[in-house]
């Protein structure tokens, strides 16, 4: 039997959010000032007065702007080596650790960026379905390559990955209402499974 897992990252297996802890561990002094200048932001995203897409954006590039691909790819790698498995929730590492890794393919699914969340996949042996940063002349430039993996949007590039291969089981793994269109996209589907 072939099966498909596709696990959200942030919440779903973590017990934390990856976006702050990197950007704190990057740079903590500018992370402190961003912060702050980002408060009144992030407080009109929770009330759903502003698109939390564009806030994500700049708080990001506030911090990573400018910073050479280099540097960003080796202070991903410190963090993952500090974090894993530190802030993976104990009972999501043991399921994946008894995935039977012969008959399925596993993929992380996120709207995190894929620069810190790479290392985290391929300590996991999973495959990799983020929001992508876009570096010109190995240099950040704040923007996205791709779309916010995020809703819809997630399925949309789970749709793209898999376009011709065939399970006889998908399962699903989220916490919040971004994942509901992934999580109905599988047979089974699990919110908040590990907490």
């Amino acid at each position: 039997m072939k099966k498909l897992y596709l696990f959200d990252f942030d919440g779903t297996l973590t017990y934390k959010d990856t976006m702050f802890l990197y950007l704190q561990f990057y740079n903590e002094k500018k992370y402190f000032w961003n912060f702050l200048k980002h408060i009144p932001l992030f407080i009109l995203v929770k009330l759903h007065l502003a698109n939390a897409k564009k806030v994500k954006k700049s708080f990001i590039s506030s911090i990573l702007k400018g910073e050479r691909e280099e540097k960003i790819n080796r202070v991903s790698q410190d963090f993952a080596e500090k974090f894993y498995p530190k802030i993976i929730r104990e009972n999501a590492l043991e399921f994946i650790e008894n995935i039977d890794k012969e008959n399925t393919e596993s993929y992380l699914i996120t709207a995190s960026l894929d620069i810190w969340v790479k290392p985290f996949a391929e300590k996991m042996g999973m495959k990799l379905l983020a929001t992508e940063a876009r570096f010109e002349n190995g240099i950040f430039t704040g923007h996205f390559k791709t779309r916010n993996n995020n809703g819809k949007e997630k399925v949309n590039r789970i749709k793209k990955e898999i376009e011709g291969k065939k399970y006889d089981k998908i399962i699903a793994f989220g916490d919040t209402s971004g994942d509901l269109p992934m999580l109905s996209l599988a047979h089974e589907s699990h919110y908040r499974f590990f907490h």
